[in-house]
């Protein structure tokens, strides 16, 4: 019998010392290049309950039919903050067709552990049982049922997991100043109080699953740095004993990972769900928030376990908040054993705004200068570069999708045509292809803290009528778990409605992108050059204010030639500058994308096989002509077929 056979024949196991690992089996595979995947992140929450043939497709010309009579903005606003809405790994397994046609290779899902019953953590992030699922999503058998579907249609499962903190599982003693749940931070260590029962109660002694913490190994009370909550910025990177290195997060309480065995019962615990779930890598949460070298033995741990199961390049992606500097920091010293960061910095803020034609050009493209850039060389950083246009958190910036104040609803196609387009692995966040971004603006004066609150960024896309009931009630499937005083958080600030919709405007302009990207390995891996272009007689030069942004990406004698009109309203047009050695008078470059056909099947203008000549300018400069490029539209030329 299998390892996994044998593990979900049996209970969830309460020690993980008492599990033997399977080892030298062949497992799925990594790919050998993380850069030729094309990554999804979802809340499992969020995303899908499966139910979605049960509701109509919400009409967006129509938002307000899908609000019933007397709806109230703050109940939906209280519903997406605060509640489950009904997601689960079914209804992930049930979109894989409608990812993959868009163009998804890899998914990475929100955090699937088990949490507090009693607490609505429907992002996932407070893990009350390290070794089993949460209900709310399905059982382990759904989990591994969801990766095998996924690889059997050729596509990856990445999970996101958390090795620094875990949930709100024990209180400190209440006369603390700050008070038991989160005491004022100390840089020496508080006494431990009590640990949580069902409801949250504290009690003495742990006697059942849904009391303190899972596995048992985590029930040690000196396991936990008891620091209170503290600064979660404060200290020097570099410094293993900073304050925000230290401190709780928040309320979730954090580990002490100095503590003789605890880094190898965690990474254990890790391993259990690789050779369980057969997943095919880790994104690590609040990597910023352990010191360089636990972060290096806790990852150099997992790529061996995982090399030994043959999965020889095993991904793994780190949060590191705090900036680009950061981000460099842990990618310089952990080397080999971190594939990559997720770009959450200061070069997310400036995509949004390059997209929109509101920010030079160069600022962006600075980030991938050889010898220059903060995140690496011109070659490697292309594998250590996750590039995020939205997620669940906007660390940095206005808490609302790019979407949200987008120009137009193809807009942020053309923003996530820069991510695929660009050096780096693309992540797509889960309603960018269908434009989310909230209601319309003039219904967002009823909704406090928008662009403020991370729930904006959290809207469901299958549209559930009501959200779950409040903690340990929501899973009571005997009664019903739902909350009919509330709405669910439905896209758009709706309900009842879905938002799976293949036929959308950015959903099919991306599906177009991603599927030249899997065709052309220089789209993937090729060197990058941003280029100059020339219109109305001005000089060669990289312009701003929502005129033609071009680069080439090169691999050996092919040049692709990606053209961005960043202008939400206007169409524009230039000359641009190409390769004169690759493409010498005589040569044409032949369209490969047009999204602005790829939506409408009519659009004749630079239509997919079309050829525009090389041009050679008195100058000696070879150039193409691009005119009429409608606005937020792409273009993808190259001179080799």
């Amino acid at each position: 019998m299998s390892f996994t056979q044998t593990i979900l024949n049996a209970p969830r196991p309460a020690a993980i010392r008492t599990v033997k690992l399977p080892r030298r089996i062949n497992y799925f595979p990594s790919p050998a290049d993380w850069r030729n995947e094309t990554l999804y992140f979802l809340l499992v929450d969020r995303f899908s309950d499966g139910l979605e043939a049960q509701r109509p497709l919400l009409d967006r010309t129509n938002l307000a039919a899908a609000r019933p009579v007397n709806w109230r903005w703050d109940l939906w606003s209280q519903s997406g903050g605060e509640r489950w809405q009904g997601g689960n790994l079914g209804g992930v397994a049930s979109k894989l067709d409608y990812l993959k046609g868009l163009g998804i290779t890899t998914i990475w899902l929100s955090p699937v552990f088990k949490q507090r019953g009693h607490l609505n953590s429907f992002h996932g992030y407070g893990i009350q049982d390290f070794l089993d699922v949460d209900p709310h999503f399905g059982d382990r058998k759904a989990l591994v049922d969801l990766v095998a579907l996924a690889h059997s249609k050729g596509m990856r499962i990445i999970l996101d997991i958390i090795f620094n903190h875990s949930g709100e599982n024990w209180t400190y003693p209440a006369h603390l100043p700050g008070g038991k749940f989160q005491p004022h931070y100390t840089s020496a260590r508080h006494a431990f109080g009590a640990w949580r029962g069902e409801q949250g109660e504290d009690v003495g002694v742990i006697t059942s699953d849904e009391q303190g913490v899972w596995p048992s190994e985590l029930q040690d009370p000196d396991k936990y740095t008891r620091a209170g909550a503290g600064n979660l910025g404060a200290g020097s990177i570099d410094d293993p004993q900073a304050e925000h290195k230290r401190t709780d997060f928040i309320t979730l309480k954090d580990f002490n990972l100095d503590h003789p065995h605890l880094m190898g019962e965690l990474a254990r615990c890790f391993k259990y769900w690789i050779a369980l779930s057969d997943c095919d890598g880790f994104r690590i949460d609040t990597l910023k928030h352990v010191s360089f070298e636990q972060a290096r033995n806790f990852c150099g741990t997992i790529k061996e376990f995982a090399a030994n199961l043959g999965k020889s390049n095993f991904f793994l992606v780190g949060e590191i908040a705090g900036g680009d500097f950061e981000q460099d920091r842990y990618l310089n010293v952990l080397s080999r054993n971190l594939n990559a960061a997720l770009d959450i910095g200061g070069m997310r803020i400036t995509l949004n705004q390059v997209a929109k034609g509101l920010q030079h050009p160069a600022d962006y493209f600075a980030g991938f200068d050889p010898g220059n850039a903060v995140m690496g060389s011109h070659r490697a950083v292309g594998e250590k570069h996750v590039s995020i246009l939205d997620d669940h958190d906007h660390v940095f910036g206005k808490k609302i999708r790019f979407s949200a104040e987008a120009a137009s609803p193809n807009q942020v196609a053309a923003a996530v045509g820069i991510q695929l387009f660009t050096l780096g692995i693309p992540c797509i966040y889960y309603g960018t292809e269908q434009s989310l971004g909230g209601p319309e603006l003039a219904e967002r004066i009823w909704l406090e803290g928008f662009g403020s609150n991370d729930r904006y960024l959290r809207e469901t896309l299958f549209g559930a009528e009501h959200p779950r009931k409040d903690g340990l009630a929501g899973l009571d499937s005997a009664a019903n778990p739902c909350d009919d005083n509330l709405p669910g958080f439905g896209p758009f600030g709706t309900v009842g409605h879905h938002c799976f919709d293949p036929a959308s405007s950015a959903y099919i302009r991306i599906q177009a992108m991603a599927q030249a990207r899997a065709q052309f390995p220089a789209l993937r891996v090729g060197r990058q050059y941003l280029r100059p272009i020339t219109f109305l007689g001005n000089p060669f030069a990289v312009y701003g204010n929502g005129e033609i942004i071009a680069w080439s990406r090169i691999l050996d004698d092919e040049e692709f030639l990606i053209v961005l009109n960043p202008h939400g309203t206007q169409m524009r047009g230039a000359d641009i500058l190409i390769d004169s050695a690759l493409n010498p008078l005589g040569s044409v470059m032949t369209v490969v994308v047009n999204t602005a056909q790829a939506a409408d099947a009519n659009y004749l203008v630079d239509s997919v096989g079309s050829s525009k000549p090389a041009r050679r300018l008195e100058s000696g400069i070879h150039c193409v002509e691009i005119r009429n490029l409608g606005p937020a539209e792409i273009l993808v030329l190259v001179n080799r077929v």
